[in-house]
C-alpha cells in the first residue's frame, strides 16, 4: 500500500518510546504494598525463579537497575584500579559509569557500522595486559557473538559481562558470559525500574546476592529470625523492591505477546523503508526482540529538527561517550563511531503503535529527507 502521512501525527508516534502496562500491574503493586515488604521479599524471590525458568538458565539475580547489575558483575570478576574494561563508546552512559566508579579505565572501541555492535576483531585488537573484562553492548537487542575469541579471552582471564539492557527476550549468545538485563520504564519488559543478572556459576550467583545486600551473607528473611548477621565483603544496596518485582511478574507472564508485537512493528518499518534513498536501517538481526528502530540518514540534525517540529518523537541514542567531558581522559580516535554518531536517528517505537503508525512515520521520514521539508 502507498505510504500516507497527511495530517497531524498519530498520538502514539509523538513519543519515541513509552511504558506499556497490561492492567493487572496496578493490582499486583497494591498487593505488594499491602504486604508491607518494601525491600527484597517473596515477590522478588518468585520473580527470580520465573525469570530463570523463562530464560532456561540455572539462576537469575534481580537488582535495583541494570547499572547496578553491571557494577556488581564487574566488581565480582575483579575489575578495579589498575584494570581496563573494553567497551564500545556507542552506548548509554550507564554502561560506562560503573567502570569508572570501580576505579578502572574504559578502553573504548569502534562498532560495526551496520549493527552498532562490537565485533570480535575490534575486541581482540584492544586487549592489553591490564584488560580484565569486556562489556559488549547488545544495541537495539542484537546478540553479540564473541565465541571466536573465547579461547583467547579465557587464556588471559578476561571476563565477558554483556550489557543486555536492550535485549531481554533476544536469543542468548553462546559462550561463557555474565548477562545483565534492564527492566526500566521503556524496556521490552518493565518492572518500572530494575534489572537482573544471569550469572555463569552458582558461586558467582552467591557472590552477587551478597554484594547486592551490602555484603551481608544471610537473607533478610533469615536475619529477622536471628540476633546477628555477618558482613563478609564489599557490597551496595542493590536489591529489587517487591513492588517492582510484582510488576515484573505480571509483565513476564505476558511477555511473548509483547515480543511478537515488537518484532512485527520492526518488520513493518523495515518493509516501508526498504530501498528508500538515503536511509540505512540499523540491523538487529533475526534473533532479537527489538528495543528500538534506528536509521542512519544524511543531514541527521536537520531531519531530527524537521520531524520534531511536526510533533514526531524521534530521538538520538546515543552521543558517543569517548567525546564526553566525564570520560575525556580515556578518549581515543574512533572514526566509525564518530562518523555514524552524526547519522543515527531513533524512530518512534513501542508496543502501543500500530503497523499504520509505523508506515506513517516512515513516510514522514522520507518527506523530511526530501526537498519538500527544507
Amino acid at each position: 500500500m502507498p505510504l500516507s502521512h497527511t495530517g497531524a501525527p498519530p498520538a502514539s508516534v509523538r513519543h519515541n518510546a513509552r511504558p506499556y502496562l497490561h492492567g493487572p500491574e496496578t493490582i499486583a503493586m497494591a498487593r505488594a504494598v499491602e504486604a508491607g515488604q518494601y525491600g527484597h521479599g517473596p515477590q522478588a524471590d518468585a520473580f527470580e525463579r520465573e525469570l530463570a525458568d523463562y530464560l532456561e538458565v540455572d539462576d537469575v539475580v534481580v537488582v535495583s537497575s541494570a547499572t547496578m547489575g553491571i557494577h556488581l558483575a564487574l566488581q565480582a570478576c575483579g575489575v578495579g584500579p589498575g584494570t581496563e574494561v573494553i567497551v564500545p563508546s556507542q552506548t548509554f552512559a550507564a554502561t560506562i559509569q560503573p567502570i569508572v566508579a570501580l576505579g578502572a579505565a574504559p578502553r573504548f572501541i569502534d562498532h560495526a557500522p551496520d549493527t552498532l555492535c562490537v565485533e570480535p576483531a575490534a575486541v581482540q585488537e584492544a586487549i592489553t595486559p591490564a584488560t580484565r573484562a569486556v562489556v559488549p553492548v547488545l544495541y537495539g537487542g542484537r546478540p553479540v557473538d564473541l565465541t571466536s575469541i573465547g579461547p583467547e579471552l579465557r587464556r588471559r582471564n578476561i571476563h565477558v559481562v554483556e550489557d543486555a539492557a536492550q535485549a531481554f527476550g533476544s536469543r542468548r549468545t553462546k559462550g561463557p558470559a555474565t548477562t545483565v538485563y534492564s527492566f526500566g520504564p521503556i524496556k521490552q519488559l518493565t518492572a518500572l525500574v530494575g534489572g537482573a543478572i544471569v550469572p555463569r556459576t552458582r558461586e558467582e550467583a552467591a557472590t552477587l546476592r551478597q554484594m547486592r545486600s551490602l555484603g551481608i551473607t544471610s537473607s533478610q528473611a533469615h536475619r529477622i529470625r536471628t540476633t546477628t548477621y555477618t558482613v563478609q565483603g564489599p557490597g551496595l544496596r542493590g536489591v529489587m523492591p517487591d513492588v517492582n518485582a510484582a510488576v515484573g511478574r505480571v509483565q513476564l507472564a505476558r511477555f511473548d505477546g509483547i515480543a511478537a508485537r515488537r518484532i512485527a512493528l520492526w518488520n513493518v518499518y523495515a518493509q516501508a523503508l526498504r530501498g528508500a534513498p538515503g536511509v540505512t536501517l540499523v540491523d538487529v538481526g533475526a534473533d532479537a526482540v527489538p528495543f528500538n528502530c534506528v536509521v542512519r540518514v544524511p543531514g541527521r540534525d536537520r531531519v531530527h529538527r524537521v520531524m520534531r517540529d511536526r510533533g514526531i518523537g524521534v530521538g538520538v541514542h546515543y552521543p558517543p561517550n569517548h567525546l564526553q567531558p566525564a570520560f575525556a581522559r580515556w578518549t581515543r580516535p574512533l572514526p566509525v563511531t564518530e562518523r555514524i554518531a552524526g547519522e543515527i536517528l531513533s524512530l518512534p517505537f513501542h508496543p502501543a503503535m500500530t503497523p499504520d503508525d509505523a508506515r506513517w512515520t516512515a513516510a514522514a521520514l522520507l518527506e523530511a529527507l526530501s526537498n519538500k521539508a527544507l
